[in-house]
């Protein structure tokens, strides 16, 4: 009578999973921290293009003008009789680096835009920009 040996299964190389899992996680866990979902809030403004528009990050006050022609400084409405003391106040509270930026919906006349300006560059605005939305490269 013959003895046939049970073959022995080879020790096959697994690679542990649970380490893997972990760190996939995470990396998904550092990506959510340190992604900024955070939208401008504010009010509903179309912006104007435009091809050579630059991001600016430093101390800022923001006037809305919106389609309607209401004026807001941040989220805050205001006159247009009341917009250069507002302004004023803002400004002298601010830091040297800090610029009016004057964001008009598109629709808006051009007229009214540049009167807002002319009313912040009255109250003391030594930096004053225009806010458009960036396109696409020139043809």
């Amino acid at each position: 009578m013959l003895v046939h040996r049970k073959k022995k299964e080879r020790y096959r190389m697994q690679a542990p999973m649970t380490p893997l899992i972990d760190i996939v996680f995470m990396l998904l866990i550092y990506f959510l921290l340190t992604t900024n979902f955070i939208s401008e809030s504010g009010i509903d403004v179309n912006l104007p293009e435009s091809s050579s528009a630059a991001a600016r990050e430093t101390d800022e006050i923001t006037v809305y003008l919106d389609r309607d022609d209401k004026i807001y400084i941040g989220e805050e409405p205001v006159a247009l009789n009341d917009l250069q003391q507002r302004l004023e106040n803002r400004l002298s509270a601010a830091s040297e680096s800090s610029l009016v930026m004057v964001k008009a919906d598109r629709s808006v006349d051009l007229e009214s835009a540049v009167n807002i300006m002319d009313i912040a560059r009255a109250a003391g605005a030594g930096r004053l920009f225009l806010a458009t939305e960036k396109t696409g490269t020139r043809p």
